[in-house]
């Protein structure tokens, strides 16, 4: 079933009971370069895929051991992102299926995500992971534009993006989604109507929009709050993001959560999970996992999770008889305040929207405020976001909560 065609989220009942977790993510951090605005946990590195999988596979381990964070004996996604996947060559996908184990993956509809940059996803990665199982490819295309490209620090151009298209088409991948970045800086002068004709030329399945954000800790962040970089104005910001979703409407993609357009039977069903809160496993350095009320990640630098998993360091040793420790930093568990601010959050950055009948009066009278300023739609007992709503979703959600707790 379509996301966009599920239930409403009905943001007093809890989320999906506790259940065997069929969706895993896969982190793989290594990159040739960090780009200008990441905040990703990568490492500028040569990609050793052996101690890669081999790290992953003593965390695979480590929770059968501890048996809370337990895979199901098949699963329903798997999702591999980073970092740079395509960067760990032909065999990584391969050896990831030995990792995660083949009988989970033996699935007919699994649907089994890699994420690549155009100038490392080569013929032989693509045919390399299309016969390991892998069929759907994400790739960080991000713009057509050269200067632009420079500035972000990828090591791409216009071609490398076209051409690794048409790579994974060859390799037999019929689902193949791109990534975009809206909202450059004015004076790289990107003309971005153009990208979105240039990314629509290469008729992909799925689009990500992303719009730029400048984390404090990326050298983007400090650029800005040095006055050495100026973000564009929120005008323009807006009105980049409601003209790719014009443009992706019109050429048949449905907008079926805030960054995410689809044609039909091409939305992810991966990252549909997180949305509806079913329960998932993140594998790798920086990786999150979620089996309600738990919510837990990893350690983010590559080289102390590598040392705690395969036990070199203290808190590995201190585990004693049962083997290396989990590579964990820390975790929370959700209380129902928490629970409610979430599924509301869930509910409105998809189409699937939230419940009336679950909101105060107050709360209501709010919804409708919004459907008036063009920022809502209300159909029957169901709120639901515009684009427009989207672009101020934080405003709205942090409103919507007050009423709860008024």
């Amino acid at each position: 079933m379509k996301p966009s065609a599920l239930a409403a989220v009905r943001v007093l009942d809890p989320p999906p009971a506790p259940s065997a977790i069929r969706s895993v993510y896969v982190h793989a951090p290594f990159c040739a370069r960090r780009c200008f605005y990441c905040d990703f946990a990568v490492k500028v590195a040569w990609a050793d895929c052996d101690a890669w999988l081999s790290a992953l596979g003593a965390e695979v381990r480590a929770l059968e051991r501890e048996g809370v964070f337990l895979l199901d004996d098949t699963l329903d996604t798997l999702y591999v992102g980073g970092g740079t996947p395509s960067l760990l060559g032909t065999p990584a996908m391969e050896g990831l299926l030995k990792v995660v184990g083949e009988e989970r993956l033996r699935r007919s509809d699994l649907e089994w995500t890699a994420e690549a940059n155009p100038e490392s996803f080569t013929r032989d990665v693509a045919i390399g992971w299309r016969s390991a199982g892998v069929n759907r490819i994400s790739l960080g295309i991000q713009s057509f534009h050269a200067p632009s490209l420079r500035w972000m620090g990828r090591l791409h151009g216009a071609d490398g993006a076209r051409s690794a298209v048409r790579i994974g088409r060859a390799a037999g991948f019929t689902n193949l989604s791109v990534d975009l970045i809206f909202g450059l800086p004015d004076h790289l002068e990107r003309d971005w109507e153009r990208d979105l004709d240039h990314t629509l030329s290469l008729d992909p399945d799925h689009v990500s929009l992303y719009g730029l954000s400048a984390e404090p800790a990326t050298p983007l962040g400090r650029a800005v709050a040095e006055g050495r970089e100026t973000l564009p104005s929120e005008g323009r910001y807006e009105q980049e993001y409601l003209l790719a979703v014009d443009r992706l409407a019109e050429a048949g993609y449905e907008a079926y959560e805030v960054s995410n357009f689809a044609r039909p039977g091409f939305e992810s069903r991966h990252n549909s999970v997180y949305w509806s809160g079913e329960p998932y496993v993140g594998l790798g350095n920086g990786a999150h996992s979620y089996r309600h009320p738990v919510r837990r990640w990893n350690l983010r630098d590559w080289d102390a999770y590598r040392a705690r998993v395969e036990g070199s360091d203290a808190d590995s040793y201190r585990a004693g008889a049962e083997g290396p420790g989990l590579p964990l930093d820390d975790e929370e568990e959700l209380d129902v305040g928490k629970v409610r601010l979430e599924r509301i959050w869930l509910g409105l950055r998809t189409r699937r929207g939230i419940s009336l009948q679950d909101l105060p009066a107050s709360a209501r009278d709010r919804a409708r405020c919004w459907e008036e300023n063009a920022l809502a739609v209300a159909e029957g007992n169901v709120v639901r976001l515009t684009p427009r709503g989207w672009l101020v979703m934080d405003r709205l959600i942090i409103e919507l909560e007050a009423d709860f707790e008024g």
